[in-house]
């Protein structure tokens, strides 16, 4: 190779870096757009608008949370899957995204895997399985064993099909061998209000929704599907504990992007929420949510995703859970 063509090379090398690095120090030059696939209040929304006003604290970046809730949250997913990826479109999902490829197979306008770019789980929340207060069995050893003496009897609620506390709920069933009705609702309060009220006997969900009326008297907790006692419910089993199998299932937060946005910026962003995740200030409001912070890498985030889709594709599949 000639010098001259070896220093015009090497030139056109430096500049193409420059240029690289010029526009990730450019990044952000505008408001960042934050879309959230579920109504304003849930724990889906508030720990992104948590998390994500730790991160504006530390950098100094605006970020505008956008509620696009609808079809199971397909359509706020599908809004970011189609923004263009330059770094100002981002995405929050929960444990009903890995579901829906599974659910609507086919079916979706955009691809749950390939149309995104994982930035980073944010964190876990383990379920809670709780009881009407008329419901006879007192721990799960006795639910399990009066499912199976009252097969198709006993009730189960859950905020939707599909939803972590549906699966998590078929899932128990069969670990147990037992057989339980599964009956939806559009939402976890009605289905709240319905268990208070024993139309069901039993239901699952979130720490933070149900553990309000646990403690008022209003619901009996049975156990938490998660490894051990969470720091904010120390009085709650867990599954396994109160003589169920060793079993943990839970709903999380994970932060995407588009396909295609520059990896710079998607490794950028990813460090700044891991960042927030781990501060005191994050943790602390985390922990009384119930919620265990992870604040990990894009890489170990895919991973995640992949696993958790794998494991909810053979619940849903041996359970026989069709898309409403």
């Amino acid at each position: 190779m000639q010098f001259s063509t070896f220093v015009r090379i090497a030139a056109f090398t430096l500049a193409a870096a420059t240029s690289i690095a010029a526009n990730a120090q450019a990044w952000p030059s505008k408001p960042i757009r934050w879309i959230v696939p579920y109504p304003p209040g849930g724990i889906t929304d508030n720990s992104t608008r948590m998390v994500l006003q730790e991160v504006s604290k530390q950098t100094g970046w605006t970020i505008v949370v956008e509620n696009k809730p609808g079809a199971n949250s397909l359509l706020g997913a599908d809004l970011a899957a189609k923004a263009t990826p330059d770094g100002y479109t981002f995405l929050t999902v929960i444990a009903g995204h890995a579901a829906n490829a599974t659910l609507y197979q086919g079916r979706m306008p955009f691809d749950p895997v390939k149309s995104f770019a994982p930035v980073s789980l944010v964190g876990i929340a383990p379920l809670i399985m709780t009881v009407n207060n008329n419901f006879p069995p007192k721990d799960v050893k006795e639910l399990v064993a009066y499912a199976k003496r009252n097969p198709g009897k006993v009730s189960f609620g859950s905020s939707g099909v599909g939803a972590a506390a549906h699966l998590t709920t078929e899932l128990f069933k069969q670990e147990t061998g037992t057989f339980m009705v599964h009956i939806p609702y559009r939402g976890t309060a009605p289905a709240m209000q319905d268990t208070i009220g024993g139309a069901i006997q039993i239901l699952v969900d979130t720490p933070s929704s149900l553990m309000p009326q646990v403690k008022a008297g209003k619901l009996r907790a049975m156990g938490m599907f998660s490894a051990k006692r969470l720091p904010a419910y120390p009085e709650v089993p867990t599954i396994a504990e109160a003589g169920g199998p060793k079993l943990e299932s839970s709903t999380w937060v994970m932060f995407l992007a588009p396909a295609g946005v520059p990896r710079d910026i998607v490794n950028r962003m990813s460090t700044e929420v891991a960042k927030a995740v781990h501060s005191a200030d994050i943790k602390g409001k985390f922990e009384a949510l119930g919620i265990e912070p992870v604040g990990n890498t894009p890489e170990q985030a895919a991973k995640y995703l992949d696993d958790e889709i794998a494991k909810w594709a053979k619940v849903i599949k041996a359970a026989g859970v069709k898309a409403e």
